[in-house]
């Protein structure tokens, strides 16, 4: 797909890094599949992926953690 941030790229499958914060817990998740722009960089995260990625930061969350990171799929410490 054309990147909607430059316009000028196209998308390929990769990997990127999701930095998520919320109520004074922050979450780095690494090796979270997408698709990036092979011009700017951008990362696209499907639908489905974002879901597993916002329960997982829900979880975080009301465990009290205050920071983490952690690879994508991996289990919680």
């Amino acid at each position: 797909m054309k990147c909607a941030i430059c316009k000028h790229g196209e998308t390929r499958p990769g990997k990127t890094t999701v930095t998520l914060e919320r109520g004074g817990t922050t979450l780095v998740i690494k090796g979270v599949p997408a698709r990036i722009c092979d011009n700017c960089g951008e990362s696209y995260v499907d639908e489905q992926i974002t879901r597993q990625l916002l329960a997982t930061a829900d979880e975080a969350l009301r465990a009290g953690v205050q920071v983490d990171v952690r690879e994508f799929g991996a289990t919680a410490p």
